[in-house]
């Protein structure tokens, strides 16, 4: 490949052609007069011949500046199209947000169409799994990641955070599950969580605490389990009615609210906080601060 022409001399040269004035080529690229003249002599010693007349005024193009000038202009006007194409489509792509398969199901889908009415030119891929993808690979534009500390691999934004309660169908509630000691002849609904987080939300950890607020609360051995290992069948077997769980407050928002799921006890276990979470100097940055801001807006 030839060695390409300084750029930066033939953007002084495209100016001051069309202007024919160096005074006015300054002003538009935001130069001075002398540095718009050194670059043109830099660019007449590359190719070794003069491209204006400066004298008499006013500034003509020489011969040589004639031939090079159109050729130069559609270079430059070909670059700017050819970034301004893939900016528009850049633009138009969706932007990736990486979470969980029960936040994406729960909570943030039913959302969606309020950011399509608030942003229709902004589609979003929503992409749920309970695995981790790397944002500094490229894997997303964005995670929502569901944890008890903030996140270290970008920029994290708290927007939510959720308590674990004991919910259950209102047919459940009216069938004798009135006092702890009730829970004796009901199933209890688990999900999987990882061994790892001491802290989970389980039955087990509830029913300890628990104890230290009533009396007979059965022993977790004497008792019916049903376990999935996805939150998402363990919430809809609740709902079926069953069993009785431990959810979320987020995840399960419509149900408590729309009275198909029941609180029948006083007593929640803490929960985790939702990050919003990107790498710095993302290309797409204007359409992420503005995905961040609805979020905080809806949460």
């Amino acid at each position: 490949m030839n060695k390409l022409p300084p750029l930066i001399e033939l953007r002084a040269f495209d100016a001051a052609a069309r202007h024919l004035s160096f005074r006015k080529a300054a002003a538009e690229l935001g130069v001075t007069p002398t540095a718009i003249s050194h670059q043109i002599r830099l660019l007449e010693r590359y190719c070794g011949r003069a491209l204006f007349r400066r004298r008499p005024r006013p500034l003509t193009l020489t011969e040589a500046g004639a031939r090079l000038f159109p050729t130069i202009r559609d270079g430059l006007e070909g670059f700017v199209a050819a970034f301004a194409a893939e900016k528009r489509e850049g633009d138009a792509q969706p932007l990736r947000v990486t979470t969980t398969n029960a936040f994406a199901s729960r909570w943030l889908v039913p959302r969606l169409p309020r950011w399509r009415k608030l942003r229709p030119n902004a589609p979003l891929d929503v992409i749920g799994t309970d695995g981790v993808l790397d944002l500094h690979a490229g894997d997303a534009d964005v995670a929502i990641r569901y944890a008890r500390t903030s996140p270290t691999d970008g920029i994290a934004k708290e927007f939510l955070s959720d308590s674990f309660w004991p919910v259950c169908s209102p047919e459940l509630l009216t069938s004798g599950l009135k006092r702890a000691a009730g829970l004796r002849r009901q199933v209890l609904v688990h999900c999987w969580w990882s061994p790892s987080d001491l802290g989970a939300p389980t039955w087990q950890r509830w029913l300890a605490a628990a104890r230290g607020k009533w009396r007979d609360v059965p022993e977790f051995k004497d008792m019916d389990h049903l376990s999935f290992r996805e939150e998402l069948h363990a919430i809809e077997a609740v709902i079926a009615g069953q069993g009785i769980g431990i959810f979320s407050d987020v995840l399960v928002a419509r149900e408590l609210a729309a009275g198909t799921l029941v609180r029948p006890f006083d007593l929640c276990l803490p929960g985790y906080r939702f990050y919003l979470v990107h790498t710095p100097d993302h290309p797409r940055e204007k359409t992420i601060q503005a995905f961040a801001t609805w979020l905080q807006s809806v949460a």
